[in-house]
């Protein structure tokens, strides 16, 4: 149900399933990430207690972002920092991706809606590096999918 997709040390991006059910709070980001992800599962009554947020001075070297899949299916490709073509994973109705490290790219497989959200202020064509990749065959754990 929570799935870490991995190249060597790095991680590449945590995938929470739809099915997740585990009730209370549990954070699944390692503390020093710029984009938290938490699961929070709570009985009808149960009192958040108000709270405002400090002015915390924070330096976010990278963009990462969370993918929450309303409906739909998307393919996510993912790449190491030299993009290279590592693996793929598919997601659906209900799943949620953080995006941390390395490159990405997607193929919508069914009609989609998803929601972003990442860190800002938006840097515009600054804040990427796009790239190109040569037709290849994907694998998703063996299984071939497609086209890059």
């Amino acid at each position: 149900m929570i799935q870490k997709v991995f190249h060597g040390e790095q991680m590449l991006a945590l995938i929470l399933k739809a099915e997740y059910d585990e009730p209370g709070i549990q954070f699944f980001t390692p503390d020093e990430f710029s984009q938290q992800l938490a699961h929070m599962k709570h009985p009808s009554g149960k009192i958040i207690q108000p709270h405002v947020h400090n002015p915390v001075p924070r330096e976010v070297q990278f963009t990462q972002e969370v993918l929450f899949i309303k409906k739909g299916k998307l393919r996510v490709d993912f790449y190491d920092d030299d993009q290279n073509y590592l693996e793929s994973y598919i997601l659906s109705d209900g799943d949620t991706i953080l995006l941390a490290t390395g490159g990405h790219g997607f193929e919508v497989l069914e009609d989609l809606e998803m929601i972003e959200v990442k860190q800002g202020p938006y840097a515009g064509e600054a804040d990427k590096t796009r790239f190109q990749t040569p037709e290849m065959k994907l694998t998703i754990k063996g299984k071939e999918v497609g086209k890059g």
